[in-house]
C-alpha cells in the first residue's frame, strides 16, 4: 500500500541522489529511508532505485511514483485545508428539518442569521411533523429537527437523542367575531360544550390534545372540520364555521376572528429540538444559539399578540 509517506520519501531521494541525503533532510536515519524503499519495491514488485556505492539511481517506475504522487500529495493538502475549514464551522452542511407552525415564525429569521455568519455552510430544511421526520434524525439524514409535545399529550423520544427546550407556548381559542363569547377575555371551557370545532387530523397529537382537554369539562367536542394547517383552521373560524384551539404560533389574523384565552391554566405546548448525542457536525452549535435568541424573541411577540 503507498502512503503520502513513501511518496514524499522517494521523491526526496529522487531530488538528493541518495538515501543519506534524503534522509537527512526529511529528519530520519539512512537506514530508516532504506528500509522504506525496500518496503515500497516489494508492495510495487518494482525496483525504484538502482544501488551503487554512493548514491541512488532512479528508475522510470520512481520518477513516474514522482510524477503522479505529487498530484496525490497536493490533492490530500487541498483535502485537509477543506476539513479544517469544516471542523471550524467555515464549511459544510446542515440539515434542518421542522413542523410547519415553527417553520413560518422562527426557522426563516434563524436560517438568514446562520447564512450571514457562516455564508459557507450549505443549509437544507425539510418540514414535516414529527412522527414524520424523527426516522430521519435517527438516520442521520437531520442535524436538527425542530417538534412539539403538549401538556395533554406527553411524550418520550429514543435514548439516543437529546431533547432541548426552545420555547413554550399557549393553546389559543379562535371565535368568529360575532359569536356571543368574542367580546371577553377569557372563556369557560364547559361553556363550549355545544360549539361546532375545527380541529386537526384524526389522531393527530393537536386532535388528542382537544379531545382530551374537552374530556376534563366532561364533554366530547363536535369536530366538523379538520384541516393540519393552521391558516386554513382560522380562515374556517373567521368565517364563521366553528371555533378552534390552536397553538400561538399557529395563530394566523384572519378577518372575522378573535383569539381568546381559557379561564382556567392554560394549556400548552412545548417546542424543542432534537439532536442525535453523538453528532458532531460543528454548525450545529451556531444553529442551536440561532435557535434559543429567535425563540426568545418570538415568544416576546407572542405575549404582544
Amino acid at each position: 500500500m503507498i502512503s503520502p509517506l513513501h511518496i514524499r520519501t522517494v521523491r526526496e531521494v529522487v531530488r538528493s541522489g541518495s538515501f543519506a541525503d534524503a534522509a537527512r533532510n526529511l529528519g530520519y536515519t539512512a537506514s530508516a529511508v532504506s528500509q522504506q524503499i525496500a518496503a515500497l519495491e516489494r508492495a510495487c514488485g518494482l525496483l525504484l532505485f538502482e544501488r551503487r556505492a554512493r548514491s541512488v539511481r532512479p528508475t522510470s517506475a520512481a520518477f513516474l511514483l514522482v510524477s503522479k504522487g505529487n498530484d496525490v500529495l497536493s490533492a490530500l493538502d487541498t483535502l485537509e485545508r477543506e476539513l479544517r475549514t469544516v471542523a471550524s464551522g467555515e464549511r459544510g452542511a446542515l440539515q434542518l428539518g421542522s413542523f410547519p407552525t415553527a417553520g413560518a415564525r422562527i426557522l426563516p429569521r434563524v436560517l438568514a442569521e446562520l447564512s450571514r455568519v457562516r455564508p459557507g455552510i450549505e443549509i437544507t430544511l425539510s418540514e414535516g411533523e414529527p412522527d414524520e421526520l424523527l426516522p430521519e434524525l435517527l438516520d442521520g439524514d437531520l442535524d436538527l429537527l425542530l417538534v412539539y409535545r403538549y401538556d395533554l399529550f406527553p411524550r418520550a423520544w429514543p435514548d439516543q437523542i437529546i431533547e432541548t427546550p426552545v420555547m413554550d407556548e399557549h393553546l389559543v381559542l379562535c371565535v368568529p367575531a360575532e359569536h356571543p363569547l368574542a367580546e371577553g377575555g377569557t372563556v369557560r371551557l364547559r361553556d363550549l360544550r355545544s360549539e361546532t370545532w375545527i380541529a386537526s387530523r384524526p389522531g393527530s397529537c393537536g386532535a388528542q390534545a382537544l379531545l382530551r382537554l374537552c374530556g376534563t369539562a366532561g364533554f366530547t367536542p363536535n369536530i366538523a372540520f379538520r384541516s393540519n394547517d393552521y391558516a386554513v383552521v382560522c380562515g374556517l373560524v373567521g368565517c364563521g364555521l366553528g371555533i378552534a384551539l390552536v397553538p400561538a404560533l399557529g395563530c394566523v389574523p384572519a378577518p372575522g376572528l378573535r383569539m381568546l384565552r381559557l379561564s382556567r391554566r392554560s394549556p400548552r405546548r412545548h417546542v424543542t429540538v432534537l439532536r442525535r448525542a453523538t453528532n458532531t457536525n460543528p454548525p450545529v452549535k451556531d444553529a442551536m444559539r440561532g435557535l434559543a435568541d429567535v425563540a426568545r424573541c418570538v415568544q416576546a411577540e407572542i405575549r404582544l399578540d
